[in-house]
């Protein structure tokens, strides 16, 4: 049965006002309960098309983090690299294979994600493809994150939701406000992030609701051909926030001795084809486009924790994971913690 708030925020969408801080517990109960798929479409569409505000995603995402299960770090300096989905480029999953180089370089990884809803591969689906078991709990994710430096946390088993919400939001083909907050609701809260977007316009957004919620330092970034990464094929637009305070400024691959390169190389149609790719890069086999993809990404979220001080710096240590194998390792650590 309809909520009659869910009906009600229909017609205030409809109308391009934006929801108030006060209603957005009661938005999300309603959209958790709802089992009206016709009308949860209409909601997206709606939303959409009046457009997700700084607001909106500030205060979902707080209550979010209050409701979901929680990791426990023993490290106080550990990073999550995610992605909003959404992104025009089709890539494989640059980030689950950047979180892999990062954390062989010890610094831990607590990454947050969940199967695909607007892109080919999510990065669970991209995970069960490596051989490594996405859907563990809590206790599970917090045993890898301490014991071996990185896990993986499976967002529908850390936030209720519900299998109808899921199912229209595959099938709608334009992200939503579950796209921008699932990001900002690290269960380990993550103290450094590199959060790619799929948009421009929403940079400044998810920077300001990160603000409000509170970060040390992490990085809101949208790549040029439409990344929600760090861009190797022109400049990303990067938003830093640091404590409650956020300053935006473009980079390039230019100075990292990483040419722009052709996103082609890149590109991958399936979790299958994506995990093809994570291997090749890990195991040091030819690709130069998506081997300087990871690196340029994980070299951001090095320099992020603070480990470097320059993305030079950071793509010198991310090499330095992939050419020693330690990267490769990591995956293996975690594909075999999660089968004990």
């Amino acid at each position: 049965m309809s909520i009659p708030s869910l009906a009600k925020t229909l017609e205030t969408f409809r109308t391009r006002r934006d929801i108030d801080n006060g209603d957005a517990e009661t938005l999300l109960d309603a959209l958790i309960v709802e089992r009206d798929e016709t009308l949860l479409s209409d909601v997206f569409h709606a939303w959409d098309h009046k457009g997700i505000a700084e607001g909106e995603i500030y205060s979902i995402a707080k209550i979010m983090r209050d409701r979901c299960a929680k990791v426990n770090s023993r490290h106080t300096t550990f990073v999550d690299i995610v992605g909003t989905g959404g992104s025009r480029a089709k890539t494989f999953n640059v980030s689950t294979a950047a979180a892999f180089v990062v954390a062989g370089a010890e610094i831990p990884v607590a990454k947050h994600g969940n199967r695909a809803a607007t892109s080919n591969s999510g990065s669970a689906d991209v995970l069960s493809e490596l051989g490594i078991e996405p859907a563990v709990d809590a206790a599970t994710a917090e045993r890898c994150l301490n014991e071996i430096g990185i896990c993986f946390m499976f967002a529908p088993n850390f936030h209720r939701l519900s299998p109808a919400l899921g199912k229209v939001r595959r099938g709608l083909g334009f992200p939503t406000i579950f796209n921008c907050v699932g990001p900002l609701c690290n269960p380990a809260s993550a103290p450094h992030q590199l959060i790619g977007v799929w948009s421009s316009e929403m940079v400044p957004k998810m920077a300001a609701a990160l603000a409000r919620l509170g970060t040390k330092r992490s990085w809101i970034v949208h790549g040029e051909c439409g990344l929600d990464e760090v861009s190797l094929d022109g400049t990303t637009l990067v938003a830093e926030v640091q404590n409650d305070s956020a300053r935006t400024f473009e980079i390039s691959p230019a100075g990292l001795s990483i040419g722009p390169q052709p996103l082609d190389l890149c590109r991958a149609g399936s979790a299958v084809e994506s995990a093809a790719l994570i291997r090749d890069v890990l195991a040091g086999r030819e690709n130069s486009a998506a081997r300087s993809m990871v690196l340029l990404n994980a070299a951001a979220a090095i320099y992020l924790s603070g480990r470097v001080n320059d993305l030079s710096a950071g793509a010198a240590v991310a090499a330095t994971s992939l050419e020693s194998g330690a990267a490769l390792a990591k995956l293996e650590a975690l594909a075999a913690a999660v089968r004990s």
